[in-house]
């Protein structure tokens, strides 16, 4: 299976390298969305050494798995270094952002939560 051949849908029911599925690009970050459901997504990400995601909030809980390497992550205030196997949880709606301490690759699963019944 090639890592950019493969849709979500040829990705489903098998196991996988997830580190392997994206890549490390020079001065680039790279994104795959491997899940994209109304209740939340995947999302694969490979950083070059020196890279990042600026500061930003998002409306949902979000949480992190370190695939490959280390960076530095911010949660307002709470500066962080995640390495190799660390996971971080990060709460809706508070600032957050990254960079890369060396090449580094990521897992992200974005939670929604689920919005009230009409009335």
């Amino acid at each position: 299976m090639s890592k950019t051949a493969a849709t979500p849908d040829e990705l489903m029911s098998k196991t996988l390298p997830m580190a392997e599925l994206v890549s490390v690009q020079p001065g680039a970050v790279v994104s795959r969305t491997v899940i994209s459901k109304p209740a939340g997504t995947v999302t694969l990400f490979a950083f070059d050494k020196g890279q990042g995601l600026s500061t930003h909030s998002a409306p949902y809980d979000a949480l992190v798995w370190i695939l490959e390497g280390a960076a530095h992550i911010t949660i307002e205030e709470n500066e962080l270094v995640a390495k190799v196997g660390d996971m971080v949880i990060m709460p809706a709606n508070r600032p957050h952002g990254l960079q890369a301490n060396e090449p580094f690759k990521m897992a992200l699963v974005m939670i929604k939560e689920k919005s009230a019944a009409p009335a």
